[in-house]
């Protein structure tokens, strides 16, 4: 691998670990340091979805009804969703999430910001320029 190659994965590297980092903060401002993948990614679709159901979020999931309400248990112990009924038909359940479990739904998308924060406080605007300009250029 060549030098430039090189250093390029390092500071690449460098700005996961940072984004990472920023994502554990999340989590540990939650309470939740021992989250997994999948629950993160069920929160993720509850917050996109509004409205959803246990049926829908199985259907959306590709899980079975049972699996998702011991995930929703399982999220409702850990205080990150509730469930409620529909007023228009109290036969219809809606998974709602606290502001708990949409602020974990949402890290990926906070740690990503704290992470820009963080350069903004490094750069000054012509650097920050620069960056953009580059960064722009390759995506």
């Amino acid at each position: 691998m060549t030098a430039r190659k090189e250093h390029l994965c390092e500071v690449f590297d460098r700005l996961i670990t940072i984004k990472n980092e920023c994502s554990c903060e999340i989590f540990s401002e939650c309470g939740l340091s021992d989250l997994t993948m999948k629950q993160i990614a069920y929160l993720k679709v509850i917050d996109e979805h509004g409205d959803v159901t246990f049926s829908r979020l199985a259907e959306i999931t590709r899980n079975s009804k049972p699996t998702v309400t011991e995930m929703i248990n399982r999220f409702v112990r850990m205080e990150c969703a509730y469930r409620e009924k529909s007023p228009a038909d109290r036969r219809i359940v809606y998974i709602r999430l606290t502001e708990k479990g949409r602020m974990i739904a949402q890290a990926e998308q906070n740690a990503l910001n704290r992470m820009v924060e963080r350069m903004l406080l490094s750069l000054d605007e012509d650097e920050t320029e620069l960056l953009i300009g580059i960064l722009k250029k390759v995506g």
